[in-house]
């Protein structure tokens, strides 16, 4: 069965991507531009993670890390330590088994998986769990307006749609699962605020999960999108980064 791939180029060459990369590994290149430092809010948590001397400052050294670091990942080359680029690295570090705790019931039928507690999307296969459509990063709803958990099924898609609610706000590739709720994309942030209840993915990500799915596929979500549940809880991109963490237990 195809396995749809996201990411650049060197993420399908090279497989799966290993968090503990070394500031070697981020020289820079032949011809590339010289990184220019700049602290980033994620500085300390990124060098925790590639393997850099700790001190929450940006560094030559860091700057080309993290710019290879995000080559890697497809994303944008700056070298600087943002959300983006750390909540990417926490999506790639369960991309070989975003299932290992079995929280996604694996049935004779394909399941599209929706983890809200780490806020991330994946779709296994019928019977054995193959992972059919990589874990991509998602936003689901904020206070109040919370992403229905639980079973349901697609029962209706349309490629062009719009918001009714939200001032016409595009939503392609817009799968609705329960009521007004959809899987749809969209060119928003990501990775701070929430949603209206939809499950908002990166465009790219929507088009290749539209292309797997059809009418009557079952999806399944679970947990609560950080930050929802209580006032004082601490930011939501920390309590993911917890999330994660707990799976090295």
């Amino acid at each position: 069965m195809r396995v749809f791939r996201l990411g650049s180029a060197a993420l399908i060459a090279l497989g799966l991507l290993t968090t503990n990369v070394s500031a070697a590994e981020g020289a820079s290149g032949a011809g590339e531009a010289e990184c220019t430092p700049q602290t980033g809010a994620y500085q300390w948590e990124l060098e925790e993670k590639l393997g850099l001397p700790q001190d929450g400052r940006a560094s030559v050294q860091d700057c080309e890390a993290v710019r290879a670091l995000q080559k890697r990942l497809g994303l944008k080359e700056t070298g600087k330590a943002d959300l983006e680029t750390y909540r990417m690295l926490l999506v790639d570090e369960v991309r070989r088994d975003p299932n290992s705790r079995k929280e996604c019931p694996v049935r004779s039928y394909r399941v599209t998986c929706v983890n809200l507690n780490r806020q991330v999307l994946w779709v296994q296969g019928a019977d054995t769990g193959e992972l059919l459509l990589a874990p991509a990063p998602v936003r689901s709803g904020l206070r109040t307006t919370e992403t229905r958990t639980g079973w349901h099924s697609i029962y209706w898609r349309h490629i062009d749609h719009v918001s009714d609610l939200y001032d016409n706000a595009p939503m392609p590739y817009a799968q609705f699962f329960d009521g007004g709720q959809a899987i749809h994309g969209t060119d928003h942030d990501l990775f701070t605020s929430g949603s209206g209840g939809c499950v908002n993915m990166r465009i790219k990500d929507a088009k290749a999960l539209w292309d797997l799915l059809h009418v009557d596929d079952q999806v399944y979500i679970w947990g609560r999108k950080p930050g929802t549940n209580q006032r004082g809880l601490p930011s939501d991109d920390l309590l993911i980064a917890q999330g994660f963490a707990a799976l090295e237990d």
